[in-house]
């Protein structure tokens, strides 16, 4: 009865971040910078590694780029999520790990860093060219930003929820 649970509970939040996900593609970008996104999916990522573990998270994680990418129609943008995602949670995990929930602001903005990190490398892949990283010092900006606002998101929200 435990596992059924268990994966009720991740297809919950894979429908939260899947939906989080898509509704974020309808905000008009903020900033006149191409692929610059708050990534408020994430939040559901802090959330899963703060009451759960981080294999959760990974699941929630594939689920949301998978269905994400399809539902989007975009399927050129799932090598850059898969990328930036995996980054991201390899680093927070570990700094999860490490520092556990009272800092997780400061692990979601290691986190966006990663997912940039692994974005460009992907960019820079794709496109043959170094010349992306010219482009990193404004992901690093907006990394820096976003992380913040997902992190305190994801601190106030988790102690209101169960362990998984």
């Amino acid at each position: 009865m435990k596992s059924v649970k268990k994966l009720t509970t991740l297809a919950l939040f894979s429908t939260i971040a899947l939906t989080i996900f898509l509704l974020e593609s309808l905000i008009p970008p903020l900033v006149p910078i191409p692929g610059i996104k708050l990534g408020l999916a994430n939040i559901v990522t802090l959330i899963l590694l703060a009451n759960a573990t981080w294999r959760d998270a990974l699941i929630v994680l594939l689920v949301r780029i998978i269905l994400g990418s399809i539902f989007a129609g975009q399927m050129m943008s799932f090598f850059y999520s898969l990328s930036g995602g995996l980054a991201c949670l390899l680093v927070m995990a570990i700094l999860h790990h490490f520092l556990g929930s009272r800092l997780l602001w400061f692990t979601s903005i290691m986190g966006a860093l990663a997912h940039n990190t692994g974005q460009i490398a992907v960019a820079a892949i794709v496109l043959g060219s170094g010349y992306v990283l010219f482009y990193y010092p404004y992901l690093i900006i907006s990394g820096i930003i976003t992380g913040l606002f997902t992190g305190l998101t994801a601190w106030y929200v988790h102690p209101r929820l169960p362990k998984i």
